[in-house]
């Protein structure tokens, strides 16, 4: 009979709030079809003491996922994995089980968090089939050197042997505890789901190829649909679609759409969308299916600043997918990285001018790149001038262009937010969260950004003090 394994879940990050642990309800799942005997942690959504659940639960294994490094925000600066080497301590003051480090943060640096949290093992990238894999061989005492993504101590040095990208077609529904799903549910209104991994766009900064690979792998359309029916089942009324991009592939949206369909699920949901390659006849059949808001991974709104990032399209497709968005009653919102390759004074005027061109958006802009190793950005960062060791940059290191400062940068969006109210830099106005707050008391659910476009639509005045950084 297999053994017990307690997984922990570190993140207590609810900026802008908190968000169910998905990664580890996929392993959960993996897990239980494996015979292994499961039970969460959440340590945001049940703050119980670690040495409490340890003697009472008596694990063999110690699981414990840390899905951020850091909030990537220039001003804060807040870092996540600083628990990490006293809760490894505190397990093994409770009891003998070997600790094992996953999540998408762990996998961007691996060798790095294994050795400052003093864990036994890690899992980067997938750990569906190789987490099971490991307590196996555990438990069986056999050599696990050769298991994929496998990070361990060899010879008074970190290994760690390259990650495994599965057929997300073998992967069983992820196993949500009812618990755990009631606490998000009443935080938030919201699940989350996946319906693939991987990227193979070539944006300058983003890590979605390290942790997942760099081509897209897709669920089938039927099981992406048998899980939002489940999650219906269980109360959930809105979701959120947490791919790097939804409309990778124009099939796999319409495939599974009209798997939604259906089944007549009366779901909502919410995706991140690229700006290219969108059609009416698509936008209009996820509107059908129930997209209510989409998330734009715009990053910029000139060209010059576009094609520095590595985004592949124009600021020509931005305009024409949001005119799609709003043609299909969908409340669209842009995300926008300011400050990066190749910014200056008059590529942000420029952006901001462009920006006027986008009705009813709401415009979430952001200062500076987080620089990560491995990515575009850190080769380009490395080249441009003093950067700290890879193992350094968990402490957060962000690249403005030269042709700009941060304080500069900061200055020039609240002169839009002050001149445009959908721009918002920084936190919002107090007026603005409290309408929030009874907006989602009266059973409005989405985005928090979508409050603020239904406050420019119902509360115009509400929306002109701007926010503050």
């Amino acid at each position: 009979m297999a053994g017990r394994i307690l997984l922990i879940s570190v993140n207590r990050c609810a900026s802008p709030y908190p968000v169910f642990p998905l990664g580890l309800a996929c392993l959960e799942a993996a897990l239980l079809a494996a015979g292994y005997e499961t039970r969460w942690l959440d340590l945001q959504a049940e703050p119980r003491s670690v040495t409490d659940v340890v003697a009472a639960f008596r694990p063999d294994f110690v699981g414990i996922s840390l899905r951020n490094i850091d909030d990537v925000v220039i001003k804060r600066r807040e870092t996540f994995f600083d628990p990490l080497a006293a809760l490894t301590q505190e397990v093994r003051r409770a009891g003998t089980a070997p600790v094992i480090l996953g999540g998408s943060g762990f996998s961007i640096f691996p060798q790095a968090l294994l050795e400052l949290s003093g864990a036994d093992f890690g899992i980067q990238g997938e750990g569906e089939a190789s987490l099971p894999a490991l307590l196996r061989a555990l438990e069986q005492g056999a050599d696990y050197s050769a298991i994929p993504g496998l990070v361990y101590r060899r010879h008074e040095r970190i290994v760690a042997n390259p990650a495994q990208r599965l057929n997300l077609a073998d992967l069983s529904l992820a196993a949500r505890p009812d618990s755990v799903l009631a606490y998000y549910l009443r935080e938030t209104g919201m699940a989350n789901l996946q319906t693939q991994r991987g990227c193979s766009c070539h944006c300058e900064y983003c890590t979605y190829p390290l942790i997942e690979g760099a081509r897209f792998r897709r669920r089938p359309a039927e099981a992406v649909a048998e899980e939002m029916a489940e999650l219906e089942r269980r109360g959930v009324k809105y979701a959120v679609i947490v791919d790097s991009i939804f409309n990778s592939s124009p099939d796999h949206v319409q495939q599974v759409c009209e798997a939604i369909l259906r089944r007549r699920l009366k779901l909502r949901w919410t995706c991140f969308l690229r700006p290219a390659g969108l059609t009416a006849d698509l936008m209009q059949l996820m509107a059908r299916a129930g997209l209510t808001h989409v998330e734009f991974g715009t990053d910029s709104l000139c060209d010059a600043v576009l094609a520095a990032y590595g985004k592949r399209f124009t600021f020509e497709e931005v305009l024409r997918a949001h005119e799609l968005g709003r043609q299909a009653k969908v409340d669209c919102c842009h995300f926008l990285i300011c400050g990066g390759p190749g910014e200056t004074e008059e590529t942000l005027e420029e952006a901001f001018q462009n920006s006027l061109q986008l009705k009813d958006a709401a415009i979430l802009a952001l200062v500076g790149m987080r620089v990560y190793p491995g990515t575009a950005l850190h080769a380009r960062a490395r080249r441009e001038g003093p950067l700290p060791p890879d193992d350094a940059l968990l402490q957060p290191h962000y690249y403005v262009s030269r042709a700009l400062t941060e304080a500069a940068v900061f200055a020039r969006l609240q002169q839009f937010s002050r001149r445009s109210p959908n721009w918002i830099v920084g936190d919002p106005p107090p007026r603005y969260v409290e309408l929030a707050a009874r907006l989602r008391s009266r059973g409005v659910i989405g985005p928090l950004w979508s409050y603020w476009c239904t406050a420019q639509r119902l509360a115009p005045a509400l929306v002109q003090s701007p926010p503050v950084s």
